[in-house]
């Protein structure tokens, strides 16, 4: 017998089923299903959903979906597992795949959760498909991502129009509606400021009301400087430069002093670099250049400076880099 319980996926509360204790923190993000004992638990909601979905269409008893009077598909009940594949087959005509949706959709808002989550485990490729769609750009937790695929879909499966095509397809958008609302909703939350680097504050500064996974362009200060060294508009000497002053709140005078140069021409240096990021940022060059990892922590960095005896720094690279009259 499979009860239903409350969960909250993403910002809404949604009805999941519950055939057994919960083994993962991934619980909370709303889909219930037990795992079968000494199995580990999946870490989204996605990834639940699909063991869920696979505990019902395996088994010595699997849930079917009957068929008979159904066109295009076997005249009998149907496993799921079968069913799905017959979905996914490019060669199923649309009319065929929408008749079964309907019917999917129907069994989903009147015969209660479990069904529901089958409607789910049936979308779950075209859901990782739009999932992947976000990588790139999605600051939180996967987690966090699914789920908001996950209720998306689930408010849309209690009102989309039946009598129109796509019913799958129209399902999966409002998916991937959810998320970029998502993204708007985080984006919101933070203002993006950006000032010239000669007013002496931060190039790229955030205000936010609380914690919020920034996009781009509107990226965080740590981020948007490490692309810049990424992409080769700044040197990781510059990187610390900024870093330590503009972020961390250093004197410009302590970090010239780890780099080993003159405090008025560490502050002409920096000026010099935030230009080039300025200029950066607003040709679009850092947009899609992936972050790398740290080579360094910002210590290790300012000390390997000294420790290569790089002394002569000042009398070398640094007025090459800074414009003349500086």
């Amino acid at each position: 017998m499979v009860s239903a319980v409350g969960q909250r996926v993403g910002s809404r509360w949604v009805n999941v089923p519950a055939a057994g204790p919960c083994r993962c923190p991934a619980y909370r993000h709303g889909t219930g299903i037990g795992m079968r004992s000494g199995r580990v638990w999946p870490r989204t909601a996605l990834d639940a959903t699909q063991a869920a979905f696979e505990q019902l269409s395996d088994g010595a008893a699997p849930v079917v979906l009957d068929c008979r009077g159904l066109p295009g598909v076997p005249q009998r009940p149907v496993p799921l597992a079968e069913l799905r594949m017959l979905l996914l087959d490019d060669g199923t005509p649309r009319p065929v795949r929408d008749a079964v949706w309907r019917v999917l959709v129907v069994k989903a808002r009147q015969d209660g959760p479990t069904w529901r989550l089958i409607a789910v485990g049936m979308a779950v490729p075209g859901l990782r498909r739009v999932a992947t769609l976000f990588a790139g750009n999605w600051r939180g937790e996967v987690a966090d991502r699914d789920a908001e695929l996950l209720a998306g879909f689930l408010d849309r499966l209690y009102t989309v129009d039946l009598d129109r095509p796509r019913v799958a397809g129209r399902l999966i958008d409002a998916a991937e509606r959810a998320v970029k609302a998502a993204l708007r909703r985080a984006t919101d939350r933070v203002e993006a400021c950006w000032v010239e680097p000669d007013e002496d504050r931060v190039v790229a500064g955030l205000r936010a009301a609380g914690s919020a996974p920034p996009q781009r362009p509107w990226d965080h200060p740590d981020w948007v400087l490490l692309r810049a060294v990424a992409a080769g508009v700044i040197g990781e000497e510059e990187w610390t430069l900024i870093t330590r002053t503009r972020l961390e709140r250093c004197s410009v005078q302590s970090v010239a002093a780890l780099l080993g140069v003159d405090a008025v021409l560490a502050a002409s240096w920096r000026r010099r670099a935030e230009l080039h990021v300025v200029a950066a940022i607003r040709s679009g060059e850092l947009e899609h250049v992936p972050m790398p990892a740290l080579p360094r922590t910002r210590n290790q960095t300012a000390r390997a400076r000294v420790m290569r005896g790089q002394r002569g720094l000042a009398s070398t690279v640094l007025p090459a880099l800074i414009p003349a009259g500086a």
